[in-house]
């Protein structure tokens, strides 16, 4: 598509994705306020109570630590813009800060998936191989893992940048430009760019698939071992236990997983910017809210922490 006389490399953006809807804008921020402050609240917990007791000390529980940190950082992107945004009837975003807050949505979004993949291998050496669990899945081995995350998820982020950065947006007499999101994602900024987006969508469709398959056929080959192991198992109460320990792990692979798939990989023409929009609302505010909760806060060990904290602290008072 070509550009008009007035296209600008460094427009400012005027987020308009919940600009229709129909509740109160005082009631979403209340909403959106209250799950940022509990995802916050749940995540910190989590994390300071893997610091804190010597029985959560191990590979899993360094994973569901550096997840914790990841999902805090995915939220604080989003959510502390989305409320401003709700208290302002002008919501803009000037171009450097939302390729900025693209960057980090990205970095951290791509990290979270690439960690979840992890987490199963985890889960396939515990329950494949727990004779040599420790060996496999030690400390140092889960820290590469977490490093080489975060690598591959910044290479990533700046090939995409790099493809936004030349393109152009037509804004009205203002400079301004509707983005009909509630922040600086990628289908949006490509839907408003009137620059030729056909080199961005082929990098999302062969670039990002192939990263979101490996991490897939990880988590696939995993459970695919991990579900052959357990209908091994001589009794009914050892295939309970091990089923509970995936099955957290399970429910936020589809949901995380779904999401994405749903945003990121479907062809253009399919793409409705409110479904996309009440997807990218999943992925970026509920999941980093349910993941504490989900993976960990059911978990014994960590309630147990948890008791054991509170306990201290009334006997202290």
């Amino acid at each position: 598509m070509g550009c008009a006389p007035n296209a600008s490399h460094s427009p400012v953006f005027l987020l308009v994705g919940l600009s229709r809807a129909r509740v109160p804008h005082s009631l979403l921020f209340l909403l959106f306020l209250t799950i940022y402050l509990s995802t916050i609240v749940g995540n910190v917990t989590l994390v300071l109570l893997i610091s804190w007791d010597s029985r959560l000390q191990s590979p899993m529980y360094y994973l569901l630590r550096g997840l914790s940190v990841i999902d805090m950082g995915l939220s604080t992107v989003t959510l502390p813009q989305l409320l401003s945004h709700l208290v302002s009837d002008y919501p803009t975003i000037p171009a450097a800060r939302c390729l900025a807050q693209f960057f980090f949505f990205y970095a951290f979004g791509v990290t979270d998936t690439l960690v979840i993949a992890v987490m199963a291998l985890d889960r396939y050496v515990a329950i494949c191989d727990p004779l040599h669990y420790a060996l496999v899945m030690n400390r140092r081995l889960c820290a590469r893992l977490l490093a080489f995350s975060w690598v591959v998820s910044i290479l990533h982020t700046m090939l995409h940048v790099g493809l936004l950065l030349p393109h152009q947006w037509v804004g009205d007499a203002g400079g301004h430009v509707n983005l009909p999101h509630f922040f600086c994602d990628h289908r949006p900024l490509l839907r408003a760019s009137c620059s030729d987006t056909r080199s961005n969508e082929m990098a999302i469709f062969f670039e990002g698939g192939f990263l979101m398959l490996g991490p897939c056929t990880l988590i696939v080959l995993s459970y695919v071992r991990i579900g052959a192991t357990i209908l091994r198992l001589p009794s009914a109460a050892g295939r309970r236990r091990a089923v509970s320990t995936c099955g957290s792990h399970l429910t936020m692979v589809g949901f995380l997983y779904g999401t994405i798939i749903w945003v990121y990989f479907q062809p253009p023409s399919q793409n409705s910017q409110d479904q996309d929009m009440v997807a990218a609302i999943m992925y970026t505010a509920i999941t980093p809210l349910a993941n504490p909760f989900v993976y960990s806060l059911r978990n014994k060990d960590v309630k147990g922490a948890l008791c054991k904290l509170l306990g201290r602290g009334r006997v202290g008072s």
